[in-house]
């Protein structure tokens, strides 16, 4: 098991930056919680993508973005005080002043990646883009929206169960890579966590819940940008009714006598 995921994070580093080159692949499009302006992230399924993490991902890629104390904020994960204290302290972590490794505490960050070319995930999400539209210019994400999350799952979920052999390395095919071919290793397989909950642990699901955590680890503020953003376009809305109204009334009887 560790062979097979420290071969996912080499390919995995491959995988994030062969999207700049090559065709594109077969990016489904996942219907996730948190799209749209009035979207919310399912803090039960975030629980359920972290608990994908840190049993299968954080073998070799790291979080070192992302706070331990933010997994209890409102909007995300939203575990109660005494879980992340619980959580975190299971995690070692590097103490510069210790010069040694101690339990990590709220406060303290996730590890970064165990390997090299193991990339960091905190902001995989935002860095992909599933959705171009044609000729690149980005037109499907008006209507879709980056589609971060879905390029990632699409990915996990992407595998046929062909393999071949070249120079020397097993390429596996995955129809949602570019080019078709991908050096990582599935890295997920039905049932490989179970969830507290009894939800569905297959590979679809789990792809699902763990992209979901990694858009939320991307943008951990998304549910308190969008209501501001909705309260600010209901002010200005008030404010330009306001002003139709003022600009109504003091020329009113000018208009009258013209």
């Amino acid at each position: 098991m560790k062979k097979l995921l420290l071969s996912a994070a080499v390919a995995f580093s491959m995988a994030t930056t062969a999207i700049a080159g090559g065709g594109e692949g077969h990016i489904e499009d996942f219907d996730f919680s948190f799209e749209g302006p009035f979207g919310k992230f399912d803090q039960y399924q975030l629980q359920r993508g972290l608990q994908v993490y840190t049993e299968v991902c954080s073998a070799c890629h790291g979080l070192r973005h992302v706070a331990f104390r933010t997994l209890g904020d409102e909007g995300g994960p939203h575990l109660t005080a005494d879980q992340v204290k619980a959580y975190a302290a299971e995690i070692d972590v590097y103490d510069k002043e210790l010069d040694e490794d101690r339990s990590a505490k709220p406060s303290d960050k996730f590890p970064a990646s165990g390997l090299e070319t193991a990339p960091d995930l905190s902001l995989m999400a935002k860095a992909r883009a599933g959705f171009h539209g044609p000729n690149g210019l980005g037109i499907n994400q008006i209507v879709k929206g980056m589609g971060g999350a879905e390029y990632i799952a699409s990915i996990l979920t992407g595998y046929t169960g062909e393999e071949k052999e070249e120079a020397g390395t097993t390429l596996y095919e995955n129809k949602a890579f570019p080019g078709g071919w991908i050096a990582m290793a599935p890295p997920l397989e039905d049932e490989a966590v179970e969830f507290a909950d009894g939800h569905k642990n297959d590979v679809h699901h789990m792809s699902e819940d763990v992209s979901a955590f990694l858009m939320w680890t991307a943008e951990p503020k998304m549910m308190a940008r969008q209501r501001l953003g909705l309260l600010s376009v209901g002010m200005l809305l008030l404010f330009g009714v306001l002003l139709y109204l003022t600009n109504k009334k003091l020329w009113r009887d000018i208009k009258r006598k013209g």
